[in-house]
Order: structure tokens, then sequence, then C-alpha cells
């Protein structure tokens, strides 16, 4: 039967690509396939998946899913800690079974032994798995050698207000999906999982969203709960140092050997941050101040030195009385690349709303999640820089913190980690 889509469902869909534009009946660039058949013919509402449900993205790789994967609206970040007496062998079982639960979930399958049936009428909406290991994982499992020293502890900020109980562990898990329900399938049956086998117990758990697909008549860059459009000057997968920025080397020099061990190949490094937003004093900002702050209009992201939201910033630009167009502790001056000796790292946050404090204040910011090929040469610069002035800070607080060693991905047949673990 001839494949059909409604405008309408056309519209639904293209909120998933993002930047990556709309790719029907074939895989991505980003190796995302978006299913187009309706079975029962005509607009197909009420008896056919919807071609968001149907998207999947593959388990399978060279890097894991999860780091490219266009912005998902609903995300899960989990830490676990590894039980008392659980060794490499027990660790190893976990990352198995894990893995095959990933694996079947991002296919749409319902893994055997499951009759939650939390997700039973959807598809699999975009899920994404990513695992990782967090320092205390090689200690915990005799691994020690195999520790990367790109791993070293993050160094204390000013800014910090970090809760141990919401920071580091033994092993990390990031779930994104399109859908809340499928999202949050997936995090109750690995956490079942990590119970049955008695391997690991949760340490913490952080939930967050994104703008849902098909929000807006376009794709867009997502706003954070400032208001503000965030995340234009992320590297992208086209740039020419994309891989070198975000990903191990699958074939290191002697150097880079040294601080990555071939486990690691295809790899990354993620930092994760829990930063609270003081929403009630930065609403109480007029809308320019609040514009210096970032140093971009709030409007449509464009630089305050003009064009649009793309167009690059002209640091140098002065203004009738000789100041800078963009102040000097303006967020976007503090973070560009050009201020740090090239620093660079991929950001790919989720929105959290957590209730509110005593004070009747939200609890709610974003979950800063950061990608790249080493975060001594990423994450720390950038964060010593804003340390050092940026007007942001003011209206921001840091109140968890991680760092995990993310794996290549698994090949057909592997599962995430056994280089680490059976190498």
């Amino acid at each position: 039967m001839t494949s059909k889509i409604s405008r309408r469902r056309l519209l639904a869909t293209a909120g998933t690509t993002g930047a990556a534009g709309l790719a029907l009946g074939a895989t991505s660039a980003t190796g995302i396939t978006l299913a187009t058949s309706d079975e029962g013919g005509g607009d197909g509402d009420g008896a056919l998946l919807g071609t968001v449900g149907a998207t999947a993205v593959p388990f399978h790789g060279t890097h894991q899913p999860g780091i490219t994967t266009p912005m998902q609206a609903h995300g899960h970040l989990a830490a676990f800690d590894l039980t008392p007496g659980a060794d490499r062998g027990r660790a190893a079982t976990l990352l198995r079974e894990w893995s095959a639960t990933a694996r079947a979930l991002m296919a749409g399958r319902t893994p055997g032994g499951d009759h939650s049936g939390v997700a039973l009428d959807a598809g699999p909406s975009s899920l994404t798995v990513t695992f990782g290991f967090g320092r205390s994982f090689f200690d915990a499992t005799g691994l020690t050698d195999a520790r990367p020293e790109a791993l070293e502890p993050l160094p204390p900020f000013s800014n910090d207000a970090l809760d141990p109980a919401r920071s580091d562990g033994d092993l990390w898990i990031q779930i994104g999906a399109q859908d809340a329900l499928v999202a949050f399938h997936a995090l109750r049956l690995l956490q079942r999982d990590a119970a049955d086998l008695g391997a690991a117990g949760l340490r913490w758990h952080m939930t967050g969203f994104n703008r849902g697909p098909g929000a807006t008549a376009r794709p867009m860059t997502t706003r954070n709960l400032m208001g503000q459009v965030d995340g234009t000057n992320n590297p992208r997968p086209d740039d020419p140092d994309f891989d070198q920025r975000v990903f191990v080397p699958s074939d290191p020099d002697a150097a880079t050997a040294a601080d990555h061990p071939g486990w690691m190949a295809g790899g990354s490094y993620v930092v994760v941050r829990r930063i609270r937003m003081l929403l009630d004093d930065w609403e109480r900002q007029p809308l320019a101040d609040q514009e210096r702050v970032i140093g971009r209009r709030k409007s449509d992201g464009a630089p305050l030195t003009g064009g649009t939201e793309t167009t690059p910033v002209d640091l140098d630009a002065a203004g009738a009385d000789g100041s800078p167009v963009i102040p000097a502790n303006a967020h976007v001056r503090v973070t560009s690349p050009d201020t740090n000796d090239g620093a660079a790292m991929l950001r790919r946050p989720f929105s959290y709303h957590d209730g509110h404090l005593d004070d009747g204040s939200p609890d709610a910011g974003m979950l800063f999640v950061c990608w790249q090929a080493d975060p001594r040469r990423g994450f720390v610069p950038v964060q010593r820089k804003l340390d050092r002035g940026d007007a942001l800070s003011t209206f921001i607080r840091h109140e968890a913190s991680a760092l995990f060693a993310v794996p290549g991905g698994a090949g057909p047949g592997e599962y995430v980690g056994q280089r680490l673990l059976e190498g």
C-alpha cells in the first residue's frame, strides 16, 4: 500500500528533528529512522502509530545513542552505586542485562518478563539509553589501572553549593524520549534489572523536559526556563572538528592514549550539573538588562551586535560611546571559544521543575549535560572562566555535579562497556 502522511501528522513530526531537518522513510545523518507506513490508509488517526511514536534510534553504533541525537522532550538522569560485594563479574552481568533491555526498548519491543503495560500502546518514540562509569566504579571493581586520567575529579568552583547525595555515583544512565511514559518505562525496567540482580542501587535521580515535538511552526533551538534560546553555539556534527571536540579518538596518538585507555575509543566524557535558576530574581529584571546579561536578544536569540540567531557574535563591536556592545561579563562572551583558547563542548541539557522551596520560589532550572573528548580541555576551563566573572552567575546556583566516562557504542552482539569489563 502507498505510504501516506497527513499534513497534520507532518507538522506534528517536524519538531522532532531540530536542525538536522526532516527525513522521511530513510535514515538521517544522525542515524534516526522515521517510519512513514500507514497500514490502515487515509489519515490513520485512532488506528495507526504516529510518526513521532514510530521513530527509532539504533542501539548499536560507533558512539552510544543520546549524545548527538536531536533533543528529546522527556529525560531521566540517574546514578547508581554498586551494592557492597558486587565485583567486576557482577558489574558485567548488570551491563549485559541493561544493554539487552535498552536494545529491546529502543526498537519498540517489550523485554521478556515485562508485563507492566506502562508503554504498551506506544512505539519507541526516539528512546535513547546511554551508560557511563563514575570514578568510584573503578575502585569498586578493582579496575583502577583502567581508569582514564581524564576522569580526575572536577575542581571546586566558587558558585558551587553541591549536595553530595545528588552528586557523583558508580554508574550513570541517561534516558531520553519523545513520550513521557516511554521514558518512565525505560527507567523502571533498568532500575528493576539492577535490583533483581542485586548489583546496584539508585543513588540519585533527576527528571527533565524540553519543548515537545511539533510545538513550533518550524524546527527551532529550544529555550530554557529563563526564556533564552539555548544551544545556538553548540558544535555541529558537520563541523570539521566536531569529533575531535566531542569524542575520544579510535586511533589516538601516544599523548592522547596516555589519557584515554583503549576501551574508551569512540566514547566521550559527560559532565552533569543540576543548576537551579533564581527565576523570581531573574524575572524582575527589565528585558534590556536580561539581554545584556546573556549578550543576545531574547526574541530570536540573535547577538546584540545584530543579525540572526546564527550570526557570529562580534565581540569587538563598540557602541556610540565606545563601550562594547557585548558587555565584558556577558555570558556569551565569557563562554565563547574565542575567549577560552578554543575550549568547547556539546551541551544537551534538560529543564527541570521539582516543586517549590519553603519561601515559595520555584525549585526549577537546568539539568546541564555537556559532552567533550576531555573535560580538562572542555568543561573545566570554561567553568573557571565563568567563575571569574559571568553576569549570569548572580541568577543561578550549582547544586549537584558529576562526571562520567561514557564508552563508545556497542557493536552487534556486544554490551556497553564490554571492552572494559572483559578486556
